[in-house]
């Protein structure tokens, strides 16, 4: 058998492996509850890894491996900032979205909202799932773009095959399996992620001669690459740049599809031990993805591509085996995210509108078929504009990541430690921090030195729920 057979021998046992604990969790999904947070009875291991699996996505094995190339050491501030940001996300929401979840048997966070702060007219529910949606079509056709262009590159398929047969994949197993099949499958995901993102660096440097000599090649290769701080193009320019990485991790504490994870765990006592587990991961896979990048440069330093380092080490230092379970750690990356938002856009569009909106009466067997129906039609639609092979993954992924982000952060923050909060107020800071995101891609970020667009969006969902709360909330009493 040659190595390409052996690569994708390799590559359909796990898709294969992928769809099957999807269909096992099948027969558990009988419910709304059970289909969407997994009737609440996941361990704390499982949560961590699905945790860190969705958070991720191909952006860590290709995108922050490729930046790494092409600046430096300078990129390890990413990683700074993902480990602060999702430390600060367990630290100050996780328990208190919890409790508020298990309290008012919420399902979705719109459901909590509703509860906390009442919706009169269901105006907050029908705006968090249009922003959802928006964003998460942006999102999953990001991925299955990435899948897509993985299956091009190591195995030489057809873009388009690559793209379909991804997608049917992960359709499949989230449409049947629901949040638990999703769950457990990110957690096989997640483990595979930490195998290659160890395994590729750990043989990239045993091939360069060790770190004294990947440090002394990257210095005569370009000074610059060892700078913790690129200030060539001035203060201001690396000023802004250093805290447009660090930003990247300010999501973690509102992307609806990290929330659902803590909605999903039993009580507190699970979110501790899983808070441990998920900040050491998510610590040790960026370290990883950036010491991938530097070795690669060092070892195959004319790439014309840097998001393509790490297929290309695995490549150069593996036998096709192995190199087939690197392939399927990429996918890894791809369709944990990719079921997680799947999943999330199917509660958004069942849970938040037909149910609470259009049929409150409806039953739960018929809702969870709906749910299923739903799940299949965004990942088909993902799919179908991932076939354009001109659009941009990464970018779009970082839009995505603020959008959301942008729009919920600020207004959870506020909702769960701060009592003023009103539902006009939690509307004005979701849609103020969505749009301003919106509009500084589109018109401002270049002025500005590409500022990080999750930063204006961030500071304008704050304001909004601050400002228009005190407006609306009534005055509390002197004490």
């Amino acid at each position: 058998m040659n190595g390409g057979a052996i690569i994708l021998t390799v590559v359909i046992s796990y898709l294969a492996a992928m769809l099957i604990v999807g269909i096992a969790a099948r027969p558990r999904t009988s419910s709304k509850k059970e289909y969407y947070i997994a009737g609440r009875r996941l361990p704390y291991w499982v949560i961590a890894f699905s945790m860190n699996a969705t958070g991720e996505s191909a952006w860590l094995l290709l995108g922050l491996s490729g930046l790494a190339y092409a600046v430096g050491v300078n990129a390890l501030w990413v990683v700074l900032g993902e480990t602060l940001g999702i430390w600060l996300s367990w630290r100050f929401v996780a328990k208190r979205l919890n409790r508020a979840a298990i309290k008012s048997d919420a399902i979705t966070v719109p459901d909590i909202l509703s509860d906390k702060l009442g919706d009169p007219f269901h105006l907050l529910r029908i705006a968090a799932a249009l922003i959802i949606l928006a964003m998460v079509l942006v999102y999953v056709a990001a991925q299955m773009l990435a899948t897509g262009k993985a299956f091009e590159s190591f195995l030489g398929w057809p873009y388009a095959i690559g793209v379909i047969a991804g997608g049917f994949v992960t359709v499949l197993y989230t449409s049947f399996g629901g949040f638990r099949g999703v769950a457990y499958t990110d957690t096989a995901q997640a483990l595979l992620m930490v195998f290659a993102i160890t395994a590729v660096p750990i043989a990239g440097l045993i091939e360069a001669g060790g770190l004294g000599d990947v440090a002394n090649s990257l210095k005569s290769i370009n000074p610059a690459l060892l700078a913790p701080v690129d200030l060539s193009s001035g203060m201001t320019i690396g000023l802004i740049a250093l805290a447009s990485s660090l930003a990247v991790g300010l999501p973690f504490m509102g992307v609806p599809q990290l929330l659902v994870r803590f909605m999903a765990v039993s009580g507190v006592e699970e979110i501790r031990k899983a808070s441990r587990i998920s900040v050491v991961v998510i610590f040790l896979l960026g370290l990883g993805a950036v010491c991938t990048g530097l070795v690669g440069r060092v070892l195959v330093p004319n790439l014309t591509d840097p998001e393509t380092v790490m297929p290309t080490l695995s490549e150069d230092l593996f036998p096709s085996f192995v190199t087939g379970l690197l392939v399927a750690a990429v996918l890894s990356a791809v369709m944990s995210t990719v079921s997680s938002l799947m999943n999330l856009a199917s509660s958004a569009l069942v849970g938040d509108l037909y149910h609470q909106v259009l049929r409150p009466n409806a039953d739960t067997r018929t809702l969870g078929r709906i749910g299923i129906g739903v799940t299949a039609l965004v990942g088909v639609s993902g799919v179908l504009v991932a076939l354009n092979q001109n659009s941009s993954i990464f970018d779009f992924v970082l839009f995505a990541w603020a959008g959301l982000g942008a729009a919920f952060g600020p207004m959870i923050l506020c909702v769960l430690w701060w009592k003023r909060t009103t539902w006009i107020g939690a509307l004005a800071g979701m849609i103020g921090g969505f749009a301003t995101t919106v509009i500084w891609i589109t018109f401002f970020k270049t002025q500005f030195y590409d500022l990080y667009e999750m930063i204006p969006g961030f500071a304008a969902g704050l304001m909004c729920t601050v400002c228009v709360s005190l407006i609306t909330s009534k005055k509390q009493p002197v004490a």
